[in-house]
């Protein structure tokens, strides 16, 4: 179905089972965050809160929980922009068979953004070609204080918006189809920010609108910036879409929601008439104040850092405006099925882009941007020779320098003349990899580099290292099934999966030097652990896949916290003869863990007892 405003996608989706209405009172600090989690935890279906404390706006969230969901939500479109995808990716392929792709060229047509004109009567475009449609006063000017202030985590520093779509325009090349149109989280309140005049925007200078920032910046000029918040569902997963440089997320809405992008301007402002909430403002150069804490998708908590402020012009609410918003924690999230979604649309594009890649999966549960697995080709070594990896550090390094991928921090790669593995099947993943790695030969550091902003495993912000290891070659080792006998011994040894063991330790035992010698003396030659991971607790890390994997690779800074037994440096290249060893306990400059507050949770209780809204929905 062709939704024209939010609204219209949740009265379908509660058509369909879909959706629950909360009718109760709800408060936008910390309860609406906390019932959202819960039903998003229990796979269930998308909330409208009706009754929204301290505001006159109706909210909603999970939308997009379940891929299932996201999948209805674009029924009617999803096959023809998987179609329009392949076509850029394999043109000729539209021109064997014209007719059968007759509705894909129809597709593309609703990628042209409709421009309106606006005068005294309403907007001129819209009423010619669409007389039915009626907009004339369709927004009210209204103040953030009006919003749905929503705080989702306790030590957040204010309220945010989640689900925003930030428009900004190229000062050399203006208009809709140069725009960048992303979602970079605004901070409402809170801080030093001066209610209703001003709100944080956090995003970093090598984003689309960061380089909108710079060019403006050149040319003496402030930013102009329009906060979307809502409107047709395809308007927000455009953008989160990863486009190419250049290409704007108007299109790709228009295409995704089969119904072209209208907008049009008002005091210079690009302004989207299907939005439900408009934010205009202008970020001036080196204007910048503290933003954060705010909870996010590693799981931690980002902390507070200067970033650019946004000095309020207007806002602007539709009638019976719908504000959306999702929470960012620990994966998975909401915005993994984006993540889900965004793959099943793009296919393979990424392998296509980077030669030799087959696979590649940036892991959600390890918080997406610290650890990529991938299978690439291995045909550089001659029949002749012992295989080991030559062209999986050739397509090693192309990963590493392309967009988000980039962020990794561990980069695991392998090949497969099979075809058997898959890097979505994680732990036959590892199994496979563990078997065969030569922790001798096959790890290779980056040091002193760039990581995400919100990793705050490195030494400073978006400081850090990274690491790659690649494994190729005939099996090297059986791995274990349960912890050896000899390490008995250590407090809490607890296996993760075959042939990785965890080990708790002292929470500032940061001085590893005699445990490491204790466990080069008792496992040296034991070849079927092939992975040591030191943590806090050994058995919340080994009680599931995706703990072990959240705890050991966003608690890892590759350079310094990762050793071996029985270590060597051999022409500056370093290995060892025994396990690897991650130092993956929580470190004193690490960031907070985001935990649930206990007494939000009692308050919530209600809705999910009996005459409760929620009532035997999960």
């Amino acid at each position: 179905m062709n939704y024209s405003t939010l609204e219209a996608c949740l009265i379908d989706l509660e058509k369909h089972g879909h959706l629950v209405r909360i009718k109760e009172e709800v408060d936008p600090y910390l309860e609406m965050a906390a019932i959202h989690l819960r039903v998003h935890e229990a796979g269930g279906p998308a909330l409208l809160f009706e009754n929204v404390k301290e505001t006159n706006y109706r909210a909603a969230s999970n939308i997009f929980g379940t891929v299932e969901r996201s999948k209805f939500i674009f029924r009617k479109t999803f096959q023809s922009v998987q179609q329009l995808i392949q076509f850029k990716k394999n043109p000729v392929e539209a021109f064997k068979h014209p007719f059968k792709n007759f509705n894909t060229g129809l597709a593309a047509f609703k990628a042209l953004p409709l421009h309106l004109k606006l005068n005294e009567k309403g907007f001129e475009g819209l009423n010619k070609v669409f007389p039915f449609y009626k907009m004339q006063n369709n927004f009210q000017e209204i103040k953030i204080e009006d919003l749905p202030l929503i705080h989702h985590w306790k030590n957040d520093g204010g309220a945010f918006v989640t689900l925003p779509q930030v428009y900004t325009e190229d000062a050399d090349m203006p208009g809709i189809m140069h725009a960048n149109m992303g979602m970079y989280r605004i901070q409402l309140t809170g801080n030093n920010y001066i209610l209703n005049n001003e709100v944080g925007l956090h995003y970093q200078l090598h984003r689309g609108i960061g380089v909108h920032q710079t060019k403006a910046n050149k040319k003496g000029l402030p930013l102009k910036v329009s906060c979307f918040v809502g409107g047709p569902p395809s308007h927000t997963l455009a953008a989160v879409m990863p486009l190419p440089e250049g290409v704007s997320e108007a299109t790709f809405a228009g295409v995704l929601g089969g119904r072209r992008f209208r907008y049009f301007y008002k005091d210079g402002y690009c302004m989207s008439a299907d939005a439900d909430f408009i934010i205009t403002g202008e970020v001036y150069p080196n204007d910048n104040k503290p933003e954060g804490p705010f909870g996010d998708h590693l799981g931690y908590y980002s902390l507070q850092h200067h970033f650019p402020v946004m000095k309020i012009n207007k806002v602007y609410a539709k009638k019976n405006a719908i504000w959306p918003f999702t929470v960012v924690g620990r994966p998975p999230q909401e915005d993994t099925s984006f993540g889900a979604l965004i793959h099943e649309l793009a296919g393979n594009a990424i392998p296509q882009e980077i030669p030799g890649l087959k696979n590649v999966n940036a892991v959600d549960a390890a918080g997406v941007h610290p650890l990529l697995i991938a299978i690439g080709s291995e045909r550089y070594t001659p029949y002749n020779q012992t295989k080991h990896p030559a062209e999986l550090l050739t397509i090693a390094n192309h990963i590493l320098g392309t967009g988000q991928l980039s962020l990794a921090k561990f980069l695991f790669i392998t090949a497969d003349e099979t075809n058997q593995l898959s890097t979505h099947h994680i732990q036959e993943y590892f199994k496979y990899f563990l078997e065969r790695i030569n922790w001798q030969r096959d790890i290779h550091f980056y040091t002193n580099t760039t990581i995400d902003t919100l990793d705050y495993s490195g030494t400073s912000l978006n400081n850090g290292s990274k690491v790659v290891f690649a494994a190729y070659g005939d099996k090297l080792r059986e791995l274990c099934t349960e912890v050896p006998q000899c390490l008995n011994n250590f407090k809490k040894a607890q296996l993760c999966m075959p042939g990785v063991i965890a080990i708790e330790c002292t929470k500032y035992e940061f001085d590893i030097s005699n445990l490491i010698e204790k466990l080069s003396s008792l496992i040296l030659n034991i070849s079927s652990v092939a992975m040591v991971v030191l943590c806090d607790d050994a058995s919340f890390t080994a009680a599931t896949l995706n703990n072990f994997l959240w705890v050991t690779f966003t608690r890892c800074n590759p350079s310094h916290d990762i050793y071996g037994v029985n270590d060597f440096f051999e022409n500056k290249h370093w290995g060892c003869k025994g396990p690897l060893i991650f130092d993956a306990r929580i470190k004193p400059h690490h960031a907070p863990i985001l935990e649930k507050d206990t007494a939000t949770e009692r308050k919530i209780d209600k809705l999910f007892a009996k005459g409760g809204s929620l009532y035997g929905v999960l």
